[in-house]
């Protein structure tokens, strides 16, 4: 299996976010992944959220990566987006009240990714997560059900985001969702 992994130096700056968004979705294309894929929709959408909060939070330079793992066929089957940054303080979740413009970036990522964590890396910390690319007649490339679907893996599942992370823990989760899902719990979004 090939990898391949491009990276984007992001400055903390909000309109960085756009930029990493644009800069992800020319990537995904030059990988053969459309613009109207489910996967390409939910990974820029991802980009925003994890680029976002590093922006945002850290107010510090960090690094988006994306790393497509390749099929057999030559086709990708995986994506692995990461960003990272200098700041060692861990991803924490905040409990929004309906009116609240922000406060859902990381129940979004616990959702919409099939895997995703973070661990300290350096002087600061990564974070990750992971899709698997639904195509339907490729062998090999799995969707959301073939993700293996545990709740509650290492600590983090069933759309229950804990108040924080323990430091120094590495923390990791499975989902497998569909939009009309994220209806259900009362999560919309958006892909701009």
């Amino acid at each position: 299996m090939q990898v391949l992994q491009v990276q984007l130096e992001i400055r903390p700056d909000p309109a960085e976010v756009g930029r990493a968004r644009r800069w992800a979705r020319s990537r995904l294309a030059g990988s053969g992944i459309g613009d109207d894929e489910p996967l390409a929709e939910t990974l820029i959408l991802l980009v925003s959220e994890l680029v976002t909060n590093a922006v945002v939070h850290t107010g510090r330079p960090a690094v988006l990566r994306l790393l497509l793992s390749g099929l057999c066929d030559g086709s990708i089957g995986k994506v692995r987006l990461e960003v990272a940054d200098t700041s060692a303080c861990p991803p924490t979740p905040r409990c929004s009240d309906g009116d609240e413009t922000g406060g859902r970036g990381l129940a979004l990522v616990e959702v919409l990714a099939d895997r995703w964590g973070w661990s300290y890396e350096g002087v600061g910390k990564r974070i990750w997560c992971e899709l698997d690319r639904v195509v339907p007649g490729v062998a090999g490339a799995v969707g959301v059900s073939g993700a293996s679907g545990v709740s509650g893996a290492s600590g983090v599942g069933g759309g229950v985001m804990p108040a924080g992370y323990p430091a120094g823990s590495a923390v990791t989760g499975v989902a497998a969702v569909t939009r009309d899902s994220l209806a259900r719990e009362g999560l919309a979004y958006e892909v701009v």
